[in-house]
């Protein structure tokens, strides 16, 4: 027993010293989007709608740095645990290579199409207008947003959670006062409304790749950017980041309908889903995302270590923490519903539905307290898939599926909507427990390692 609870103790007192930067990072990382939504809602219910409805695509830019993130913390820990470093860093500098690459397409989409989208969607004239004009300056960011979306999952990786904090937290905070700035201009500013809170993220976001990439070839960081030389590394990069990118995109695609779906029942009801969905995210975010990023850490560097057992441990004791904070923090939500949604809107219709949306996603935190860190142990290991099936399913049969079911088809309404949407969270923790439980995620990490091993030695001969 005593054994027992020193083993706890110490994988609680781990994710705690990897966790805080990465809950800090995470926290001005809502917060700016946090910002945004304020800031547009002073101008209208249509500028919180026109960047909502952005942010659906800005989610392309998004899943891709996830995805190759996703690869590279998985090798970069695994690596970091058997005392690889040289394969590491080839991994690392292959992901974000990878990952710049595939953001170049989207400048030219935004240059080109950016209100067409807006306007697929069904928007009125006006929201079409400012969410095209936002769009752009998005896209035209986007491989910088990648590179530091995947240079900071690099990091992490290798145990350094400190260093994404600090240049993760100061471009957003540079962020945040170029959109209070440029929105409102303030002082000798200019008043470009969504315009400037788009160059306000675009700015920011070319700064922060910069800077991770500074840090990387400095003697701050243990990973540094390598000659890329081997395909095995390759492969294993698309074959880890392919399912997650699946996984964020087949619920940023889902968002599409049942965004669509949302417009039908008003502007106000559109504008209070990305306001409560922006309350959850702001409070519960870096909860969960510090949870998820640590059991990735944790669990690659003990399945790098040879220790299966051990990982599966510090998985679930990490579980228990996650399941206790997020649903404390879903409580909040739903007890705060009413002064939290009150600091984005004044419009009686958009809060009252605002209030109702914080509470549905209050209720479903306790599920976002299973998916997370499960998901971030498998993940660790290099087994993404089951996360995917997770999001997949969750989100097409039940956020869409069941929500139009019940919200259209049996007349229900919104109490129709909020029904599917919570079971669609419900649906990701059940799948990723089965995974987890009865996976063979740690044969797979295993698996990975001797081939990376094999051509390590290979080369060196």
């Amino acid at each position: 027993m005593v054994a027992f609870s020193g083993r706890l103790r110490s994988i609680w007192r781990q994710t705690f010293d990897l966790g805080w930067p990465i809950a800090v990072q995470q926290t001005l990382t809502t917060l700016m989007r946090t910002v945004d939504i304020v800031v547009t809602g002073l101008f209208s219910p249509a500028a919180v709608a026109a960047i909502g409805l952005a942010d659906l695509y800005a989610q392309f830019p998004l899943r891709i740095g996830l995805g190759f993130g996703a690869g590279a913390i998985a090798l970069s820990s695994q690596d970091t645990g058997r005392g690889a470093a040289a394969t590491r860093d080839r991994a690392v500098t292959q992901a974000l290579v990878l990952g710049a690459l595939c953001g170049v397409p989207l400048v030219a989409v935004g240059l080109l199409f950016s209100e067409t989208l807006i306007r697929l969607l069904g928007a009125d004239p006006g929201v079409v207008r400012l969410g095209g004009a936002y769009l752009l300056l998005v896209f035209a960011a986007a491989p910088f947003r990648i590179v530091g979306l995947v240079g900071a999952r690099s990091l992490q990786g290798a145990g350094d959670t400190r260093t994404p904090m600090l240049v993760n937290g100061g471009t957003n905070l540079l962020n945040v006062g170029l959109t209070v700035a440029l929105g409102l201009g303030v002082g000798v500013a200019p008043r470009l409304g969504i315009v400037g809170v788009g160059i306000a993220t675009a700015v920011s976001r070319l700064v922060e790749s910069g800077a991770i990439l500074s840090a990387m070839v400095s003697d701050r960081t243990s990973v540094s950017l390598a000659r890329p030389r081997d395909l095995a590394i390759t492969r294993q990069l698309v074959a880890v980041s392919v399912p997650t990118f699946a996984e964020g995109m087949s619920n940023s695609l889902a968002n599409f309908p049942f965004n669509a779906l949302l417009v039908t029942f008003g502007t106000e009801v559109a504008a209070a889903y990305h306001i409560g969905r922006r309350i959850y995210q702001q409070l519960s975010g870096p909860l969960y995302r510090s949870f998820s990023t640590v059991t990735s850490i944790v669990v690659g560097q003990r399945l790098g270590d040879g220790d299966p057992e051990e990982a599966r441990f510090a998985a679930t004791a990490i579980l228990g923490l996650s399941v206790v904070a997020l649903t404390t923090a879903g409580g909040v939500l739903v007890f705060g519903a009413g002064p939290l949604a009150s600091v984005f809107t004044d419009d009686a219709a958009t809060l009252a539905y605002a209030v109702e949306f914080t509470r549905v996603f209050g209720v479903s935190m306790v599920f976002f307290g299973v998916f997370f860190p499960l998901s971030g142990a498998l993940r660790g290991a290099g087994e993404t898939r089951i996360p995917f099936y997770a999001r997949l399913l969750g989100s097409f049969a039940f956020m869409v599926g069941l929500s139009y079911l019940l919200g259209v088809t049996l007349g229900y309404g919104l109490q129709g909507i909020y029904v599917g949407l919570a079971l669609s969270y419900a649906c990701w923790a059940v799948v990723v427990s089965v995974g987890f439980v009865w996976g063979d995620w740690a044969e797979t990490a295993a698996s990975m390692m001797a081939e990376r091993a094999e051509r390590e030695s290979a080369v060196q001969q």
